[in-house]
């Protein structure tokens, strides 16, 4: 996966700054925002969560911590936590009271340690806010034991007419305004959010189970930090199901599934093959 063409050069950068000055603003992590049965509903049927319990993982990406807190909560034995931006010291601060079961590194996705001999990785909602996800990918695949696996949520293509067709015009506008004036925004944009919430639970209206399933049982903040995570970061990418299956399928891994998570975007799980001259029933994560 190549950068998209045209993109400019420091596109990443200026990403990696918007999510620092995102949960710089939305230090929070609560509720079931912030739950294991969240993580179960990203994971889908792809991966249990009791396949996560006794595990080293790592995750890319991430923030303020709330996903390194889904897996510890899971049961994992321990996480490697990544996290370019000024988000970091609201990591460090979440997850203090958690700092024997956590490794965190102030660094892309594409500098995870190969050495790490992990049992998962993941990555949600990270890889389609980066332009050339390809080393991270692979990345993942040298930190990975073989038979361990690769976990990536990202944004779909399909399924996602109607909230594109907003979505994007307003996008053209809202990733360069200032903070304070897009916080207001989002305040003011809430109120339709929440109403076709109510109406999610009544019509069976486009996304209905994603807006009465999972946006439904967030919090007001979380709920406007969702608004905002849509709006503010400069780069955002919407995958096909092709697309989606490529990114790991190019990255190295094999017996590559998708799941098309509540019919609007994709969770995708690779496995690092075995290594050369080794069975190929090898150990694999229980």
């Amino acid at each position: 996966m190549t950068q998209e063409r045209g993109a400019p050069p420091d596109l990443q950068e200026r990403t990696i700054r918007d999510f620092g000055q995102q949960w710089l603003a939305y230090p929070e992590m609560g509720g079931y925002f912030a739950s294991a049965d969240l993580l179960a509903d990203v994971c889908g049927p792809l991966l249990g969560l009791e396949e996560v319990r006794g595990r080293r993982v790592a995750e890319i990406g991430s923030g303020q911590g709330r996903v390194v807190g889904m897996l510890l909560e899971a049961g994992a034995a321990h996480v490697v936590a990544l996290e370019p931006s000024d988000a970091f010291t609201v990591m460090q601060r979440n997850l203090r009271e958690q700092a024997e079961r956590v490794t965190l590194l102030r660094l892309t996705g594409d500098r995870l340690p190969a050495t790490a001999q992990l049992d998962l990785v993941f990555s949600i909602g990270v890889l389609h806010h980066i332009p050339s996800p390809g080393p991270v990918v692979r990345a993942a695949l040298a930190a990975l034991r073989p038979g361990g696996r690769f976990l990536v949520w990202v944004y779909g293509r399909e399924g996602n007419r109607l909230l594109l067709s907003v979505l994007l015009p307003l996008r053209a506008i809202t990733r360069r305004l200032p903070h304070a004036v897009l916080h207001a925004l989002v305040r003011l944009l809430d109120l339709p959010v929440r109403g076709y919430i109510a109406l999610c639970r009544v019509l069976p209206l486009p996304m209905r189970r994603y807006f009465r399933d999972v946006i439904g049982r967030f919090g007001t903040t979380e709920r406007r930090l969702t608004i905002y995570d849509q709006l503010n970061p400069a780069y955002a990418r919407y995958y096909t199901e092709r697309e989606a299956r490529s990114l790991l399928e190019e990255g190295g891994f094999a017996d590559v599934r998708v799941h098309h998570r509540h019919g609007y975007s994709w969770t995708v799980v690779g496995t690092r093959p075995p290594a050369r001259g080794t069975a190929s029933g090898g150990e694999t994560p229980a």
